[in-house]
Order: C-alpha cells, then sequence, then structure tokens
C-alpha cells in the first residue's frame, strides 16, 4: 500500500510539473500516460462461476518521461492489485518499476541504455512490444545503438536481456541490423528498392551434460522491397540454425533442427481498386529468450501460454474481423514442431497464405448508386508441412526426427473467405453486409479432439445512422451456423454516440443448438445462455473512462494476429487512460 501511495503522489506530482513547465517555456519537457484496467469478479450460478479468493484485481501502468534538448530519460511503474487480471503472466505480481531507459538522439547518433524496445524487418527474426490486452511485455534491457551516417543508410547493434515479469530471461540477445534506401543513394527515380539485413544470435549457457550442442541459436534475415508505379513486391527469408524443440514442456537437445520462414507479400493499389497478397512458409522458428520453460503445476500451463520470453513476432495472416461471432474460431500461426505419438499431433510449421482484393464502384454507376459502393473480398487458407518423421531412431531410442517437404502441404488447418459489401444509402445512413465461412482444425490448432473439425457459416450486417452533427447510432447483428462445438450463435450490438464526450453500448451474444451431453470440451457455459455486456465510455481531453458490466466468453482474445487465453468470467470492468 505504501509503494502504491508513494507511486500515487508521484504521478500527480509530475502532472502538476508537467503543466508548469509548459506554461514557463521551459525546455525541460515531461509526457506520460497512465492507465488502469480493472476487474470485479462475480459470482455467475447459471455459468457455476466462483470467484471468492480474489474477486477485486487490476493492472495498472504509470509512464513517465523526461526529455531535455537530446536526451530523454524514462520509466514505468507497473502495480497488479490484488492481483493480476485472470490468466496474465502469473510473474505480473505486486507493484515496481517495469521498465526505465536512458536514450541520446542526434541527426545520426540514436543510443539508448535500458529497456528498449526493436524490430528487423517483419519481426520474423526478432521484435520487442507491448500489447497490455495481452500481457505481452519483452522489451529488452540492455543497449542499443542506430547509426545513421546518411539518411539512405542506417545501422543498429543491440545487447540486452528480454523482460519476463518485473525480471529478465536467463538468455543474452545480441542483434544487427542495416537499412538501405538502394534507389535513394542511386539516385534512381524509376522505382524503389530497399534491402535490408538481419542478424540475431541467443546465448545461453549450456549444463555440464550436454555435449555437441552450440550454446548459440542464430537468425540471419535478407529482405528487399520493390515498388513501381501502382505496384510493389517485398520479400524475406530467415535461416535460423540448429535449436533444440520443445518436447513435454521441456527444450529436448536430443531432437534439434533448423529452422526458417519465407515471406512473400505483393500487390497493387491505386484509387478504387487494389489487391494484396501475403504467403508465407515457416518451420520452427520459435525463438526463445531462455531455452527452458517456466512451468505453473498449479495452473497447467507453461510460459508459453502467456506469450513469455518469445522474442521474434508470426502473427497469424488471416482478416481480422470486426465481427464478435467470426472471431470465436480464430487462428494462430503454427510456427513450432510438435510431435506427440500419443496423440497423433505432428506439426512441422505452416504454409498457405491471404488474398485481400477491393473495388469502389463509382457513384452514379449502376451498382454504385448516388454515393458509391465498396466491396472487399478476402481468402486465407493455412496447412501443415507436409514431412517424413519417425518417433525413434534407427536403435530404437526415443529420439525424433523429421524432414519436411519445402512446398508440399498436408493437413488443413485453417481457412477463411469472406466477402463485405459496403454501401451509404443516404446522406446520414450507411451500412455494411459481411459473410464469413470458416474451416477450424481444433485438433491440430489446439489440440481438442472432440468435434474437431468444424465448419462454420457467418453473415454479419452493421449499420450507423447519423441523427445530428454529434449524435449517431451503430447496431449490428449477426448469426453463425456450425456444424461441430457450440453449433450456434446469434449476437447483437447497439452504440449511441452522444456527442465526442459520452457513449453508451449493449451486446448481446446466445449460443443454442447443440445437446450439452456431448459437449466435453469446457465444464463451464455447457447449455444455452446469453453472453451480455453493456456499458458506457466519457472522453475529455487526453482522459478516457469507462465502465462496463457483463459475461466474457471463455475463450481466445487476439489483437495484431497474436492471441492468448481467457477463462469464462461475470463482472464489472474499469478502464481509465490519461496522457500528459
Amino acid at each position: 500500500m505504501k509503494k502504491i501511495i508513494s507511486f500515487t503522489f508521484l504521478f500527480s506530482a509530475l502532472c502538476a510539473f508537467a503543466q508548469n513547465a509548459d506554461s514557463t517555456k521551459t525546455k525541460l519537457k515531461v509526457y506520460g500516460s497512465f492507465e488502469r484496467n480493472g476487474q470485479w469478479y462475480t459470482n455467475d450460478k447459471n455459468r457455476g462461476i466462483n470467484h471468492d479468493t480474489v474477486p477485486l484485481r487490476a493492472n495498472n501502468y504509470f509512464n513517465v518521461n523526461f526529455n531535455y534538448k537530446k536526451f530523454t530519460f524514462g520509466t514505468q511503474v507497473e502495480s497488479y492489485m490484488n492481483e493480476a487480471l485472470l490468466n496474465f503472466n502469473p510473474k505480473y505480481k505486486g507493484t515496481n518499476f517495469a521498465t526505465y531507459y536512458a536514450n541520446y538522439k542526434s541527426k545520426k547518433l540514436d543510443i539508448t541504455l535500458g529497456h528498449y524496445y526493436v524490430q528487423f524487418g517483419s519481426g520474423l527474426a526478432l521484435r520487442t512490444w507491448e500489447d497490455r490486452s495481452l500481457g505481452i511485455n519483452n522489451a529488452l534491457r540492455g543497449a542499443k545503438v542506430v547509426y545513421s551516417p546518411i539518411d539512405e543508410i542506417s545501422f543498429t547493434a543491440l545487447y540486452g536481456k528480454a523482460r519476463t515479469g518485473f525480471d529478465v530471461a536467463n538468455g543474452d540477445v545480441f542483434g544487427f541490423n542495416t537499412d538501405v534506401n538502394v534507389s535513394q543513394l542511386l539516385n534512381i527515380d524509376a522505382f524503389d528498392f530497399k534491402y535490408g539485413f538481419s542478424a540475431v544470435s541467443r546465448y545461453e549457457k549450456l549444463p555440464v551434460s550436454v555435449q555437441n550442442f552450440s550454446a548459440f541459436t542464430n537468425l540471419f534475415s535478407n529482405r528487399f522491397e520493390l515498388g513501381y508505379k501502382n505496384y510493389y513486391v517485398n520479400t524475406e527469408y530467415v535461416f535460423k540454425s540448429r535449436d533444440a524443440i520443445i518436447k513435454q514442456n521441456v527444450l529436448d537437445t536430443n531432437f534439434a533442427k533448423e529452422g526458417s520462414a519465407l515471406l512473400v507479400n505483393f500487390g497493387y493499389s491505386k484509387k478504387g481498386i487494389g489487391f494484396d497478397a501475403n504467403l508465407r512458409r515457416v518451420e520452427n522458428m520459435q525463438l526463445l529468450a531462455q531455452r527452458n520453460l517456466d512451468n505453473y503445476p498449479t495452473l497447467s500451463s507453461t510460459s508459453l501460454n502467456y506469450n513469455d520470453k518469445i522474442l521474434n513476432f508470426v502473427p497469424s495472416l488471416t482478416k481480422q474481423h470486426h465481427s464478435n461471432l467470426a472471431n470465436i474460431y480464430v487462428y494462430q500461426a503454427q510456427f513450432q514442431v510438435v510431435m506427440d505419438e500419443s496423440t497423433q499431433i505432428n506439426k512441422f510449421g505452416e504454409i498457405g497464405g491471404q488474398f485481400d482484393f477491393f473495388y469502389d464502384f463509382k457513384k452514379g454507376s449502376v451498382l454504385g448508386g448516388k454515393y458509391g459502393t465498396k466491396i472487399n473480398l478476402n481468402v486465407s487458407s493455412w496447412y501443415n508441412l507436409k514431412a517424413k518423421f519417425r518417433y525413434t531412431n534407427n536403435a530404437g531410442e526415443n529420439i525424433q526426427n523429421y524432414q519436411a517437404e519445402l512446398f508440399n502441404a498436408n493437413e488443413k488447418y485453417f481457412s477463411d473467405y469472406n466477402i463485405e459489401i459496403t454501401k451509404k444509402v443516404s446522406k446520414n445512413f450507411k451500412t455494411a453486409f459481411t459473410y464469413i465461412n470458416q474451416y477450424y482444425n481444433n485438433k491440430q490448432i489446439q489440440g481438442i479432439f472432440n468435434k474437431y473439425i468444424i465448419n462454420s457459416h457467418t453473415v454479419f450486417s452493421e449499420s450507423t445512422y447519423q441523427l445530428s452533427d454529434t449524435k449517431s447510432i451503430t447496431f449490428g447483428l449477426e448469426h453463425m451456423w456450425a456444424d461441430n462445438d457450440r453449433k450456434n450463435w446469434a449476437a447483437g450490438t447497439i452504440e449511441y454516440n452522444h456527442n465526442e464526450n459520452w457513449s453508451i453500448f449493449a451486446m448481446d451474444m446466445y449460443n443454442y443448438g447443440f445437446d450439452h451431453k456431448t459437449l466435453t470440451i469446457s465444464e463451464t457455459d455447457l447449455f444455452d445462455i446469453h453472453f451480455y455486456n453493456f456499458g458506457a465510455a466519457y472522453k475529455k481531453g487526453s482522459t478516457r473512462v469507462a465502465l462496463n458490466y457483463g459475461r466474457q466468453r471463455g475463450g481466445l482474445v487476439c489483437a495484431g494476429g497474436v492471441c492468448r487465453f481467457v477463462p469464462p468470467s461475470t463482472g464489472l470492468g474499469l478502464q481509465i487512460t490519461t496522457s500528459f
């Protein structure tokens, strides 16, 4: 409690100081933010949920930065009261300084000591970032130097240890990156051409018992970007040196393979029409800040369940749907290797892609009408890599091995085919209609065997009516038909925006049509039930306060193609964000 009072006092003092600094036009600038995500979990007899142990929880983040000329200093204090929100990393406990840094930046030189975030290329080789909704913060603590001798070339060198909770992982991370704008360097105006190269190395001392295995794991990335008029193509290839593969939550040095990733993105875009394609092949590309996982026996989980100590970024390349029902069966990228003889789950990576096409029918045309019509078509499909494999070696020892084929696919993981039509009907009314067809392999994606192939069809309609310059109402209706699992869903949402300050909303999702006697995936929410949620938000300047009450459906919550699992819950939520 003393820490909380102290940090609250510090926050108030800094806000006052920042206002005073602005008023006197001092060269010292103070800026930052505060965010609180709180939840009061309540009992829900209809769902068999009881949260008597720690019903009141909150994640608090206070960030403050001081800038004077070319120098910037900052820190982030985090407080988890009384504990972190449900199913966040168990290492998030208490109140402490989570990150801190000092930075010097001139035109050619950018030096950071302490915690920092970095991304090389698309992130396949290295990406550190923070996402509070997912509980991810893998900032590196060490030193980073960026040198740009000229505008067209930059070099980055770094060293650090990845954050885990309020501590750091055991592994040491070294990195080098260079980006070159070749077309500008050579004064070529006909097209744009950029080249990038990255090298990342993770070092972790091995036990004496481990022989003939390197303490280093190295990744090398080559990439280029080419643009000509309205066309573009980007590609990246990453090679990963031999690394131990996780087997029964332990990295087995007897089962070690190289890894690789190939990403190709190309497209065409101009006003009113365009397409974009993403193709990717990934094999054994999981890069951990330390080899051994943290196991939580009482929670039946490991650090991987919380995206903890993961150094690279391999998101799912599928459409991020606005529909609530379309996010029930959401895909997670399968970039790891899994071989389990008992369950016959054998995954060697993924291969597939996503294609996106949009077209605007002009105003005044037959299909465009008075205000025009927009159409968006999106397709994505992902498959397991085809491979030859065995569970034992020639001597009969339990040492697994596999050999994946280069561009050959095997079992299907997931597909999503959808079309969205957006139409402005009148000056004050616009509407959108979406159809979504999804295929979801529960066995391969989540390891669930009961009714593990799910085919679903979802229709979603959302409309907005502008009541006045400041007032509007948005309402949506959607329905999903599924042949397995929990079968059918219906949902509705309504939101009223009174002005730029006030808004209120209400929504409900209803599940029906299945036989609960055959559903063994979850012990809760087995019967026909409403997942309601309603609340209000107030915004003034840079401050926003939101209050909601409702039921959280158990499952995956995703942001930017990365997901975390949330358990079923019911309760009152409070969110406060402000910046200064």
